[in-house]
């Protein structure tokens, strides 16, 4: 779906790596939570607490999970991270994306 209906969105920016990678909370009706954002073209590496799908709007780029190969990814694809790990990602140019929690 290209937008979410009938939500909250945290005014402050979620803001990472010195600005790299910089977000926005949304807290949908039924109450779950996820985050949209764009990582500027760099390798970074991001902790989980909880289980992530991580979906690509637009920009390709690639990612690895731990133990893993890397992976490319582009707009329209997906993965998912498993909670309480890491995952590296690699944006070759403006990489948007929501991240949904579990």
């Amino acid at each position: 779906m290209p937008q979410f209906d009938q939500v909250s969105v945290v005014k402050k920016a979620n803001v990472f790596f010195d600005g790299r990678c910089v977000s926005h909370t949304v807290i949908l009706a039924d109450g779950s939570r996820k985050s949209i954002g764009v990582i500027m073209p760099s390798t970074l590496t991001f902790n989980t607490a909880a289980a992530e799908r991580m979906e690509i709007i637009a920009g390709t780029g690639r990612y690895q999970l731990p133990g893993g190969a890397w992976q490319s990814i582009s707009a329209g694809q997906h993965f998912d991270v498993p909670a309480d790990s890491q995952f590296e990602i690699e944006a070759t140019e403006p990489l948007h994306y929501v991240c949904h929690f579990a």
